[in-house]
């Protein structure tokens, strides 16, 4: 597990070149491109040819599909797309418009249909229009000059105001109505059902392009992308520059590239003040690793890569949580059935492993806590021999989770410390590995009664301390370092309350297998007392109770498992954040789901 090493390269070229460079950068794959240009200029640059997904969403999601064309010789993919988002788009705003008509004609009824008069006309004077309950008329009388009741209904009475401004102090919001006669509006929503049953028509038209537009989807969203790309690439009448960041590994390639075509070519290792994207590189089983550390954040570029630890801790803590054999049979089933569909997909293929390890974690745990869908196995038996662990034991259970937190812990402070490359900015991440171990050892042998850690305990504690507030600032001056050390001290609580945190593993794990047990009881209770039918009634408790148990414990698995990786454990692992490298490349599956 690592981060890989990344260098700055830059290309410079003709213009006439760029789309050459761009069309052959995206095969390799190897590049994420740095803009050179402003925002603005980039947006203004960029076609609206994004809109693959959505053109063929739009179109598949028509009820009543034409005959498919199937002979591609005659078909235009980007033609398509921008017709099918254009119809689109049109629609949307004819529909927006019969609803603002529809309301604005409903509106407008209750006082009849006419035609504004002139401002001139009207002596400079303009028509206000409210409508006023009945117990509020008498304010309208008071406040306004000039008004008419228009019409009246047992709620509400219509009046017009006659004034050169609106009435500010009536306590009654005033209608619009708009400068159009109803009629005129009415005309208008007859021309716009009319124009949306056209863009029906156009849209059930260009479905017939459906499944071509499907198979060249990704040619759309390749194409999209090298716009973009295009849009960050400096360039005027005569030259380009393109630049980006590269793995080492990619610098052969595109050094041979260059000088193939006749492009000028240089790279350099990042500056201190750069700040390149974080690419980690794993093995193929701890891959998915990588995506459970990037849902919650991207580690900086100069820290390390968490994905393997995340990885194996995820699935201990999930299969503790879970705490069942029985369940984790049936998600092995589920896993079993999906398997083949999964590895269609390249993130399917990285998230077998995954699931793999987890069902075997779960299945593991669950043997040696003796819990199959909530029943215990006798001692006597072969699966009862298998049990070293009880979940009633309160004592030990507790014990065990707090052991993992403050390995969990001290690994994460152990890691740190191992990125930096002087020893000074290391001795803090190794103070808190003495204070957290020997407090650690320091309650053990009180609870135990084990005098002769007493001490070697306090003396860990007390070295850790001091490297914590001589270390956590050692580039400050003295008054500041001391300062700073004894502020970076304050953590202790926090380590404590993290390192209890771990706790949540036995007390869901607990809660999942009481769970199970209860629902066992009462189908047990059901049966007895109703011979017969309550078979029926205990089975549907049985099949509801689990179905539902398992689902807490799935839900419960991943939110909690990734909360110990992502906040307690990046908390003291992982402190500086980076950005994702999104190399320039084309598309390697169709995404869309059918």
């Amino acid at each position: 597990m690592s981060i890989v090493i990344m260098h700055k390269v830059t290309f410079i070229g003709m213009t006439a070149d760029q789309d050459l460079l761009l069309t052959d950068l995206q095969k390799m794959g190897c590049l994420q491109i740095i803009p050179l240009v402003s925002g603005s200029i980039a947006l203004a640059k960029t076609a609206s040819t994004a809109g693959a997904n959505e053109a063929l969403k739009f179109l598949h999601t028509y009820p009543w599909r034409r005959r498919q064309v199937l002979d591609p010789e005659h078909f235009d993919a980007i033609d398509v797309q921008q017709r099918s988002l254009e119809v689109r788009n049109n629609l949307h705003n004819l529909k927006d418009e019969r609803d603002f008509l529809i309301k604005r004609i409903q509106d407008m009824r209750p006082w009849g249909d006419f035609v504004l008069p002139s401002l001139a006309d009207m002596g400079n004077l303009r028509l206000w229009f409210y409508v006023v309950p009945h117990k509020m008329l008498s304010k309208i009388q008071t406040l306004a000059p000039v008004w008419e009741i228009i019409k009246q209904d047992n709620r509400f009475c219509y009046v017009v105001v006659v004034s050169k401004d609106e009435v500010s102090e009536i306590p009654i919001p005033r209608v619009h109505l708009g400068y159009k006669s109803r009629h005129e509006l009415e005309t208008r929503l007859d021309e716009v059902e009319l124009a949306i049953e056209d863009a029906q028509a156009e849209r059930a038209y260009l479905t017939r392009w459906h499944d071509l537009l499907m198979c060249n989807l990704n040619q759309l969203e390749d194409l999209a992308v090298c716009e973009n790309a295009a849009a960050k690439v400096y360039s005027n009448d005569s030259t380009f520059a393109l630049q980006g960041w590269a793995p080492t590994e990619s610098l052969p390639i595109l050094d041979d590239y260059s000088k193939q075509q006749a492009f000028y070519f240089v790279s350099e290792a990042s500056k201190p003040e750069d700040n390149p994207p974080t690419l980690m590189r794993n093995i193929s089983w701890f891959s998915a690793g990588e995506d459970l550390v990037t849902f919650y954040m991207t580690p900086g570029y100069r820290t390390w890569d968490p994905s393997a630890i995340v990885f194996v801790s995820f699935v201990i803590f999930f299969a503790m949580i879970l705490a069942d054999a029985g369940y984790a049979g049936l998600m092995g089933l589920a896993l079993l059935f999906r398997w083949k569909r999964m590895g269609y997909s390249s993130s399917g293929r990285r998230f077998r492993p995954l699931l793999l390890s987890i069902v075997g974690a779960s299945l593991v745990f669950g043997t040696l806590v003796g819990s199959y869908f909530g029943v215990t196995p006798a001692p006597e038996s072969w699966l009862g021999k298998l049990q070293l662990l009880n979940m009633d034991d309160t004592d030990r259970m507790m014990m065990i989770s707090v052991v993992i937190g403050v390995f969990h812990v001290v690994l994460a402070n152990i890691m740190n410390a191992c990125r930096y490359e002087h020893w000074q900015d290391r001795l803090s991440s190794i103070g808190w590995i003495g204070v957290v171990s020997g407090g650690f050892a320091l309650a053990l042998g009180n609870s135990l009664s084990i005098a002769t850690l007493q001490e070697p305990s306090i003396a860990l504690m007390v070295i850790g301390a001091f490297l914590i507030v001589g270390f956590t600032t050692p580039e400050a001056k003295p008054l500041a370092r001391f300062l700073g050390g004894l502020e970076g001290l304050t953590k202790l609580s926090g380590a404590l309350g993290d390192i209890l945190s771990y706790l949540r593993l036995f007390a869901l794990g607990l809660g999942s297998a009481s769970l199970a047990i209860e629902f066992n009881s009462m189908a047990t209770n059901v049966y007895q007392g109703y011979p017969g039918i309550g078979l029926v009634f205990a089975l549907l408790i049985l099949v509801l109770g689990h179905g539902v148990n398992l689902i807490l414990g799935i839900a419960s698995g991943v939110i909690h498992g990734l909360r110990l990786n992502v906040i307690e454990f990046f908390n003291w692992g992982l402190k500086e954040e980076g950005t994702l490298y999104q190399p320039f490349k084309q598309s390697e599956d169709n995404s869309w789901n059918r």
